[in-house]
């Protein structure tokens, strides 16, 4: 009874979530009916929730070498300043270039076969006194008859193919000891219903920044890359919350 009670708790509580989940949901979707996803806000990226500054293992700290009476800086891309961008707030394009295809076949199968006899012929003399303990006569030479089969059978097949060209600017939110420059970059581009978010973060090396300022983000340490949406299109394809629950919570 209390391993009920306990369940039906549990039962009442998922289900008291989910509806309030759904009904926040359903409010904010509710005030976008025949309207177009609202834009974020333009932010400081460093303002927004969750941000953290990137910690890197460092170098110990080395001595500047300048070069006195030079007209040329080393390093500089023009004649008297490098132009490329190098501070906090400066602008990089990243260039995002993927093609990736990946195929993978894998078959497993598996078979066992188990026979277990035990006989009980002789228990210290008491066989017949223990007799009458079994509904029916019993064989001592055949106590305990154990037999098992298990057959196993798994084919899975996975491919891919994926190819992004996309161009996003970001800008330089920190620069670390060594000077290498953290990146990241958020883009929004509405078509009719549908909203598309690309977002870009990274760390790069100065060295890597093109003369145009642009980078592409195979030269980007730690990568993070997202390209996704939201709005109508995206809605109808994403499974029902009541889907997506039953797909977590039911084992088979």
């Amino acid at each position: 009874m209390i391993q009920d009670s306990g369940k039906l708790a549990f039962l009442v509580t998922v289900t008291v979530a989910a509806t309030v989940t759904t009904s926040c949901n359903f409010l904010d979707r509710a005030g976008e009916l025949g309207e177009a996803p609202r834009l974020t806000d333009i932010q400081n990226p460093t303002a927004r929730p969750g941000y953290r500054p990137v910690t890197m293992p460092m170098p110990q700290p080395k001595q500047v070498a300048t070069a006195p009476n030079s007209l040329w800086r080393i390093g500089a891309r023009a004649f008297f300043k490098d132009q490329r961008a190098s501070d906090v707030g400066d602008i990089i394009t990243v260039i995002i270039d993927i093609d990736d295809s990946a195929a993978l076949n894998n078959e497993t199968k598996r078979s066992r076969t188990n026979n277990e006899n035990a006989a009980w012929p002789n228990y210290f003399g008491w066989e017949r006194s223990i007799a009458p303990f079994f509904p029916e006569a019993y064989d001592p030479e055949n106590l305990v008859n154990l037999e098992s089969q298990m057959n196993s059978d798994g084919d899975g097949e996975i491919k891919r193919d994926e190819k992004i060209e996309l161009e996003v600017a970001g800008l330089i939110t920190q620069i670390l000891p060594n000077g290498n420059l953290v990146l990241q970059g958020r883009q929004e581009v509405r078509v009719n219903f549908e909203l598309r978010e690309l977002e870009v973060a990274g760390v790069v090396r100065p060295e890597d920044i093109t003369s145009d300022n642009t980078i592409k983000f195979e030269k980007m340490a730690e990568a993070r890359i997202v390209y996704g949406g939201r709005g109508n299109v995206s809605d109808v394809q994403q499974p029902r919350w009541g889907q997506q629950v039953q797909d977590v919570w039911f084992p088979w």
